[in-house]
């Protein structure tokens, strides 16, 4: 099974966590990044381009400057940040160029992707990179980034990346064998699952959060970047990074780690940097009639169905929708202002214009532009 999900898979986004990239003492590990280069050229070797999205940063810059635990507000987080980047990058090109290859690093914050046209230039950087054949190892810019625009956490930036170079694979390595039906640093009872076809609720209850004092994220985050990706079309797999050959094994389809299998229908790349790129400026409730003709009749969103509108946003802004239990279950692209859909909500298309004094359309979201979660 395995075999065949992965016979095709040519370009590969590799995320690395902290606690795979540092040692004991919290500093960064010179041994497991000369074994990862190593690893990366066998995969070049065999014709598969790779991607890097490398933890660290705040990790390198904890040993740099001694600190005793991770910082907790975000101008200490950029702070050292700012010290550990160089340091980050440095060992990468040591490690890399004992194997003959460059690497280059690529800073992004969540505003590069959620904005189309640096979307978009973001990709083609990375594609002339991979031309040229260097490796990209790509961190959220730390230095600069601001709750309002942090993508949170390097599984989910590993799995917006996957979806923006349209890889066959992401590999997320980390320093537990896979996903367990229960925490194993807790429960001598947890298992684990080699194959998961679908991240269901119950998946993710199980999943515990960060137990590292140098990580952000958990299981729960590596979950949520499989989700996503799956919704692209492609596998992902979470694996033990601190064991030798790791990658190797699981490009070549051997039982090692936990596959997370692509969805069956799967949303294009538009719909999802709209699902899960694309940050939502506000909110809007709908009836028991839209949520049906939305959800289950791929109907576009009109005014009658509206019944509330929350948040200050303008014509073209990604909004969440939610039913009457106000439950999200939708994102999209609006065609009228808050103001404008407050004015017009519960009327009739055919009522816009003398409501408003000029229509855009008949429609607050278009099915093209609307993506059900």
């Amino acid at each position: 099974m395995r075999t065949k999900v992965l016979e095709n898979v040519r370009r590969i986004v590799i995320k690395i966590g902290s606690r795979v990239l540092t040692d004991d003492e919290g500093g960064l590990d010179r041994d497991f990044l000369e074994s990862l280069a190593c690893e990366v050229l066998q995969q070049r070797n065999n014709g598969r381009e790779v991607i890097i999205v490398s933890s660290g940063a705040i990790a390198a810059g904890i040993s740099e400057l001694g600190l005793p635990e991770r910082p907790k507000t975000i101008p200490q987080k950029q702070a050292t940040a700012a010290v550990g980047q160089s340091r980050l990058m440095q060992e990468y090109e040591h490690a890399f160029s004992r194997c003959d290859m460059t690497v280059a690093q690529v800073l992004l914050t969540g505003d590069d992707l959620a904005n189309r046209l640096r979307f978009l230039n973001a990709r083609a950087t990375l594609d002339a990179l991979l031309a040229y054949g260097v490796v990209p190892v790509i961190n959220e810019n730390d230095t600069v980034a601001v709750e309002e625009i942090k993508f949170g956490d390097n599984d989910n930036l590993s799995a917006l990346v996957t979806t923006l170079m349209e890889a066959d694979l992401l590999v997320i390595l980390t320093d537990i064998d896979g996903y367990y039906d229960a925490d194993p640093r807790t429960n001598p009872d947890a298992r684990l699952v080699p194959e998961v076809r679908a991240v269901t609720r119950a998946i993710e209850k199980a999943a515990a959060g960060s137990g590292s004092k140098v990580g952000t994220g958990g299981m729960i985050t590596k979950l949520a970047a499989a989700k996503r990706v799956g919704r692209f079309g492609a596998p992902t797999i979470i694996a033990n990074g601190r064991k030798p050959g790791t990658l190797a094994m699981a490009v070549s389809g051997e039982e090692v780690g936990t596959l997370f299998l692509p969805c069956a229908e799967c949303l294009n790349r538009r719909k999802h940097w709209i699902a899960y790129t694309l940050r939502a400026r506000g909110r809007l409730f709908v009836d028991t009639g839209a949520l049906v003709a939305l959800s289950r009749h791929g109907k576009s969103l009109l005014p009658s169905g509206i019944t509330r509108v929350e948040g200050d946003f303008g014509r073209g802004c990604c909004v969440r929708i939610c039913g009457p239990d106000g439950a999200e279950f939708a994102k999209g692209l609006v065609d009228y202002s808050s103001r404008e859909i407050g004015a017009i909500l519960g009327h009739k298309t055919n009522e816009i214009e003398s409501v408003l004094g000029y229509r855009y359309g008949d429609e607050i979201i278009h099915r093209d532009n609307l993506v059900i979660l």
